[in-house]
């Protein structure tokens, strides 16, 4: 049982690191176009990550990617040792990535270190459930593209409609646009992110009724509502912490960005998460918004990127799982040593 709450409580503090991990993604364009001050902008994209939680709850009716996330391993291999790895392994990740201001995947670390334990807990590959790891492994190429490609699509026909309006009554006018895209993707953001935590709260919970400890579940989609609730409000305040070091990334590094582009960058990346919602695909919303970003800058001019800083978060994008799963290894290894 002790470990059962170590387990959840660690979670919950990798959904709260995602959330000022993560907060630079939904609010670096408006942060940086100067619509709203630091301080008002990381409440705004809070408020909006809670609000996540009663449009799948109520709207959507179900939470598809907790679902996902918690089926990565396949249910015969997961155990709460294999699970306190991932999660410690996902942390470490986390808040290496965030002191060097690198926008990396919390979704990928998450399932890059479930399944790297698991595979050292059985010593075989046949402990993971590869069609779903490969499936959001794929994400690391499509989230980005297919924001680049919507981003791209949005500011062609934004520029268009706009060809003949004065550019400053223009900027007034995306200026406020940006509150409801910011919002948007804020929704997005808490949708995705939040329900990853709760697939591993779900899996410790199954593993724990297979031990026979009591508050388990027999059924791993079956999760209690308390889960949901606490990881919705926990990456809100998560992300009520900021996460300054990836907003500058985010916001200038890649290139410079104008209300109108912080407009189509922020819509574009929420379409995205719309999309892999439905898919039920847990995807990086960091990916997401960054391929977004470029595709904006791009239609400026390919000069407009800053495509050094680009190639070098497209490297930590594809060494995401990887190290992710040897850290989970060697925590699996470290603990298994303690408490055994």
């Amino acid at each position: 049982m002790t470990l059962l709450i170590v387990i959840i409580s660690l979670a919950l503090v990798f959904d709260y690191i995602n959330g000022f991990h993560d907060a630079a993604n939904s609010i670096a364009t408006i942060v940086s176009t100067k619509v709203l001050t630091p301080f008002w902008a990381v409440l705004w994209a809070a408020a909006f990550n809670f609000v996540a939680f009663f449009i799948s709850k109520y709207i959507i009716g179900e939470f598809g990617i907790a679902n996902t996330v918690a089926k990565t391993v396949l249910e015969d291999y997961i155990t709460l040792p294999v699970i306190l790895a991932g999660v410690l392994a996902a942390i470490t990740w986390n808040l290496l990535t965030w002191w060097f201001g690198i926008p990396s995947s919390s979704s990928h670390t998450l399932i890059g270190g479930f399944a790297g334990a698991a595979i050292t807990s059985t010593l075989s590959f046949g402990a993971v459930h590869f069609g779903v790891v490969i499936r959001i492994a794929s994400f690391i190429i499509l989230a980005p593209l297919i924001g680049l490609v919507l981003s791209i699509f949005l500011t062609t026909c934004v520029f268009w409609i706009c060809r003949k309006i004065n550019p400053h009554k223009a900027n007034q006018w995306f200026k406020r646009l940006q509150l409801v895209s910011s919002g948007l993707f804020s929704i997005g953001h808490g949708m995705n992110d939040s329900q990853k935590v709760m697939g591993i709260i779900a899996a410790a919970l199954f593993a724990a009724h297979q031990q026979g400890i009591t508050g388990g579940i027999a059924d791993i989609t079956a999760i209690p509502t308390w889960v949901p609730i606490a990881c919705f409000t926990v990456i809100a305040l998560g992300t009520m912490s900021g996460g300054w070091r990836i907003i500058k990334t985010m916001g200038s590094r890649i290139t410079k960005v104008t209300p109108m582009e912080g407009v189509v960058a922020e819509t574009a990346g929420a379409l995205t998460l719309g999309l892999t919602e439905i898919l039920k695909i847990p995807v990086s919303t960091t990916h997401t918004i960054t391929g977004a970003i470029v595709g904006v800058g791009a239609v400026k001019r390919l000069s407009a990127v800053r495509w050094g800083v680009t190639v070098n978060l497209v490297w930590a994008w594809i060494l995401t799982i990887p190290v992710s799963g040897l850290l989970a290894a060697g925590f699996y290894l470290l603990t298994s040593w303690l408490l055994f």
